[in-house]
């Protein structure tokens, strides 16, 4: 088992969580004209990098999105960050 810290309540058991996704990674624009092959790269592909990376992750217990610094290699939480504008 692994603790993962929510911003908003603390550290908590890894089940309590899903990942939401690379952070910073762009939508593409405008929707409209988006080719149907551009929009599948971006919903599958990933970069899945080997080492320190920066994900969104959601905690289904409280609901709130957040950012979360990890290294994937050793899975060590480095921190975890609110995406409300303004903190929690």
């Amino acid at each position: 088992m692994q603790l993962f810290s929510c911003p908003f309540c603390g550290p908590r058991d890894e089940t309590e969580f899903t990942f939401g996704g690379e952070a910073g990674k762009e939508r593409p624009e405008p929707a409209l004209d988006v080719s149907a092959e551009d929009w599948s790269k971006y919903l599958h592909r990933v970069g899945n990098p080997r080492g320190a990376t920066r994900e969104i992750w959601v905690h289904q217990t409280c609901g709130e999105y957040f950012l979360m610094e990890r290294d994937t290699v050793s899975h060590v939480v480095a921190g975890t960050q609110s995406l409300r504008g303004g903190g929690a």
